[in-house]
């Protein structure tokens, strides 16, 4: 993780970020969460049990640098659509709100696609939600639309599985962050395909190629990401 965000180093014990989401998630105490919770509504459809926890009883003892701030994430199907509910122990508003809710949003829409049901409302919340003053300024920008406007929405994720798709675009990431950023892309869906080019110009940002970020720029099937490549170019 910290090819991508060099702090993480800061809130690591040694080589381990102990609060980690991804462990929790796909191998906590030897259960996959997301396929126990996603396979409960399979069977169940009405269940109100498909929880998944984030946050530990144990997390409480000892010191960390790094526990959960999110406690829990519930799925829901009612009415055909599947619906989320994120319940926080504590949230940034302007560091941590707009990540949690993109990046849980896509949770949200990938177990949507694995049960071939639509998506439903999402509800994120929050026992202690914080705003800095030396985020005062920057936020006040994002809000004023002063980096990306949020009247382009991302496209939808392709109907059907989507697990191969997210197997292939997992090893394309190994390899582009391991020194082989070229991917053959020919037989992969628009939507992945781009999300694989944006992997791509952050790693050409990485080696500073300028000519690479900008004939990937020119091969996005979407011009959702534009805001965030024309940066990569600055």
């Amino acid at each position: 993780i910290e090819y991508y965000i060099k702090q993480y180093r800061l809130y690591a014990d040694g080589d381990q970020v102990y609060g980690g989401y991804g462990p929790r998630l796909f191998d906590w105490k030897k259960l996959n969460q997301l396929d126990n919770v996603t396979e409960l509504l399979r069977r169940k459809p009405s269940s109100r049990q498909a929880v998944v926890q984030l946050f530990d009883a144990l997390d409480l003892i000892g010191e960390h640098k790094d526990i959960p701030c999110t406690c829990t994430l519930q799925f829901m199907i009612r009415e055909d659509g599947l619906h989320m509910l994120t319940s926080m122990r504590s949230n940034d508003a302007f560091w941590g709100l707009p990540h949690d809710v993109f990046c849980f949003t896509m949770l949200q829409e990938i177990v949507a696609r694995t049960l071939s049901v639509e998506v439903g409302v999402y509800k994120h919340v929050v026992g202690s939600l914080h705003l800095y003053e030396r985020s005062m300024a920057a936020t006040e920008r994002f809000l004023d639309e002063g980096w990306q406007s949020t009247m382009i929405a991302m496209p939808p994720m392709p109907a059907g599985d989507p697990w191969p798709a997210i197997k292939s675009m997992l090893s394309a990431e190994f390899a582009i962050r391991t020194g082989d950023p070229e991917v053959n892309l020919l037989d992969t869906d628009p939507y992945w395909a781009d999300l694989i080019r944006l992997l791509q110009v952050f790693r050409a940002k990485k080696d500073k190629d300028r000519d690479k970020i900008s004939l990937l720029r020119n091969s996005m099937s979407s011009n959702v990401y534009s805001t965030f490549i024309n940066k990569a170019l600055n």
